[in-house]
């Protein structure tokens, strides 16, 4: 029988803290990227927006990956 695994709450604790801080950091310095860009290029509204989608959503799947690497770091389970 497999043995009980029980969570560390000192690194969950430390893992959510990280993952809203640096997503806080990651998401929204992706979507004033790509807002930056709709201005500066003087795209159309729509176009504009697309591109603070796409940006916001990469920010998003950086935060993804990132978060892999912290779990490897800090086990949430003992």
């Amino acid at each position: 029988m497999a043995q009980a695994r029980t969570i560390n709450w000192g690194n969950f604790t430390t893992i959510v803290s990280v993952c809203i801080l640096v997503g806080t950091e990651l998401v929204g310095m992706s979507w004033a990227a790509g807002w930056a860009l709709g201005g500066l290029f003087g795209l159309a509204p729509a176009v504009a927006r697309t591109v603070e989608i796409v940006f916001g959503l990469s920010g998003f799947v950086a935060l993804y990956y990132f978060m892999r690497a912290a779990i490897k770091v800090e086990p949430l389970t003992h």
